[in-house]
């Protein structure tokens, strides 16, 4: 898979991952214009799917979700698969694009939930903060290390994007992966998989794209 194919695989969880993942609408400075984001996001009817793969050929995927329940999503003609692998808090530098999956702290700032560094094929996809439904409260904040990533002060990274700054605490064990190839023949049973889909009126899920977990790291957006 070459970074072209990655381009069009891989939303930035990121999400989404995150991979990023879905692309997800701009964060905007004012709260007229976060007001409409939100709007917005919910016509997108866009459902992240997390989970294990129960069943799967080349024009669906059966995943049994972290909440126990069956979703099939209908594979879209041309989708992709993807993958991620493990990475570090010192692979960050600056230049780098990154989406960090974060919720507030009680005594102020933010902590991550896990960290997705972006190849340079990505940069700037879905810049910006946003809601995320990786746990109650969370969001995600794509972010340029260079505009972004201020500095870095043990582990803690203050983050920057269009219309906002958020100080964002790493905490040790915190997930953080970067981008990977992958294929189809990973879908097996038991692995665990990330799948942003457009959920249709009548309830049907509908994707492009899949993250996978290979060699033991799993999708964490």
């Amino acid at each position: 898979m070459d970074m072209k194919m990655l381009r069009r695989s891989l939303p930035a969880l990121v999400l989404g991952a995150a991979v990023a993942v879905s692309l997800p609408l701009q964060a905007s400075a004012d709260s007229t214009a976060k007001k409409a984001q939100s709007t917005m996001m919910k016509a997108s009817n866009r459902v992240n799917v997390r989970g294990t793969v129960e069943s799967f050929n080349d024009t669906s995927l059966v995943v049994k979700t972290r909440e126990g329940s069956d979703a099939t999503v209908t594979l879209s003609d041309g989708w992709v698969v993807g993958g991620v692998a493990k990475a570090s808090l010192d692979d960050i530098k600056k230049g780098d694009f990154v989406g960090i999956t974060n919720v507030p702290k009680s005594d102020g700032g933010n902590s991550a939930l896990e960290v997705v560094i972006f190849p340079a094929a990505l940069k700037g996809t879905g810049e910006g903060d946003r809601p995320w439904d990786l746990k109650p409260n969370s969001s995600m904040t794509n972010a340029t290390v260079a505009d972004a990533v201020k500095d870095v002060d043990g582990r803690t990274l203050t983050v920057t994007y269009r219309g906002g700054e958020k100080k964002i605490a790493v905490p040790d064990g915190t997930p953080i992966v970067t981008l990977a190839k992958a294929t189809k023949d990973d879908l097996k049973p038991g692995t665990t998989v990330f799948v942003s889909a457009d959920k249709g009126s009548n309830g049907t899920l509908t994707s492009k794209r899949v993250i996978v977990g290979t060699n033991g790291v799993v999708p964490p957006m």
